[in-house]
């Protein structure tokens, strides 16, 4: 991904930064070689800020020693930001409720740059669901999610995003996407078959901060023939329980100020 240059320069948090960017999409543990080959760094001089890395926790060793990993460190502590503390506070409740009512689990996600990240899930009564992690993240154009919370933002935030979601991925389809987008925002919520799981439908809407959402609340409905929740009911409580918690958030700011 093209930068620009830097203004000031910081060697040692440079190599830092590079290795932990180069870890957190990474779904096996890297080797030493590896991470040195990733960043573009000779073993030698990385190995001591492995070393540094690992003792603070942001990186940990797998059994076996195979490789490093990212530890959810870095996680941790964004979710310890008071945007984010206080949405999912806030949110918790009314997802308990939905969740109930729907008997479908439900999960939070907000935007991290090109993907999407969950910080909040509450699973439904029922014996079977579908169970997506805390922190689990996947690519923000490809996610009912993402479509959600890029659909409602506005025009200089729009241009942002599209610009790093195409610097990250070469094919993706501007046109495309942002047709997409305006059908979600004059619908009301994001509609589409799971991409991770047959037989799952996602829906999401979206949690808003005056005109722009800062969260989505997502569904992955399963149908499942003991229970008599259609699709569309499920859908018209989730637009309904975002709508909640976007009056309950913008509630607890007025307060505040």
């Amino acid at each position: 991904m093209a930068r620009s240059a830097p203004k000031y320069r910081a060697p040692a948090l440079d190599k830092g930064l590079d290795i932990l960017e180069l870890l957190a999409p990474m779904t096996a543990p890297m080797s030493i070689n590896a991470i040195a080959d990733g960043v573009g760094r000779s073993r030698s001089e990385i190995f001591r800020m492995l070393q540094v890395l690992e003792e603070r926790g942001y990186i940990a060793r797998t059994e076996g020693d195979l490789g490093y990993t990212l530890t959810n460190r870095l996680f941790r502590m964004g979710m310890e930001q008071p945007p984010v503390k206080s949405a999912v506070e806030t949110a918790l409740p009314t997802m308990h409720r939905l969740a109930e009512a729907i008997e479908q689990p439900c999960h939070l996600v907000v935007p991290s740059r090109e993907q999407i990240v969950v910080i909040a899930r509450v699973d439904p009564p029922t014996e079977i669901s579908i169970v997506v992690r805390v922190g689990h993240r996947r690519p923000l154009a490809y996610s009912t999610s993402g479509q959600v919370l890029f659909a409602y933002q506005g025009d200089e935030i729009r241009e942002r995003w599209l610009t790093f979601l195409a610097e990250d991925d070469r094919h993706f389809d501007r046109k495309k996407f942002v047709k997409l987008a305006n059908q979600i925002r004059a619908r009301g919520y994001a509609s589409a078959p799971s991409q991770v799981v047959d037989g799952v439908v996602d829906y999401s809407a979206a949690v808003l901060q005056h005109d722009h959402a800062i969260c989505a609340l997502t569904v992955p409905f399963i149908a499942r023939r003991a229970s008599k929740m259609t699709a569309d009911n499920a859908v018209q409580q989730l637009c309904r329980a975002a709508a909640d918690i976007s009056k309950s958030l913008q509630y607890g700011m007025s307060r505040k100020g």
